[in-house]
Formats: structure tokens, sequence, C-alpha cells
């Protein structure tokens, strides 16, 4: 009869930290796509994120005037300005 022997305790530690890293990695993908995803389709989420977390609203329409060459900066704070908000 064949018996089975342990996996050695290094490789165990290795899948273990593999599979937590890849975790991780795909929570943290999830995370920045729901945010990007909120920043990309509400006004309002970004007027709070203007007031209260400006550097990663910053962050976010630097890499759609980069890539996009989009105009969303100017539009908000027109709009802004026209309610009163800011």
């Amino acid at each position: 009869m064949l018996t089975k022997s342990p996996k050695p305790a290094y490789k165990r530690f290795i899948t273990f930290s593999l599979k937590a890293v890849l975790l991780v990695e795909a929570a943290g993908l999830a995370v920045s796509y729901g945010l990007w995803h909120k920043l990309n389709s509400d006004r309002d989420f970004r007027l709070y994120m203007y007031k209260n977390y400006n550097w990663a609203l910053e962050g976010y329409y630097g890499v759609g005037e980069k890539l996009a060459n989009n105009k969303t900066r100017e539009l908000d704070q027109a709009v802004w300005r026209n309610e009163g908000k800011i």
C-alpha cells in the first residue's frame, strides 16, 4: 500500500502566500474598478471627492486628460459653480 507523505512546510507556505497575494490583488483591482466606475458616472460623488479627497480626484482627472483628452474637470467645475456648490 502506498503511503501519503505531507508536503514540505516551505511548499505549503509558498502556496498559501501566493494564494493570499492573488486574493489581495483581485480585491484591490475590484475596489479600484468600483471607485473608477463611481467617479466616471456620478458627478455628485466627484463633488464629494473634490471636497474631501482632492488628491484622488486630481489623479482621476489627470489620467482622463492624458489618455482620453476629455474635459471632465472643466465641465464639473462649471456645473458646480452654476449650482453654487463651490
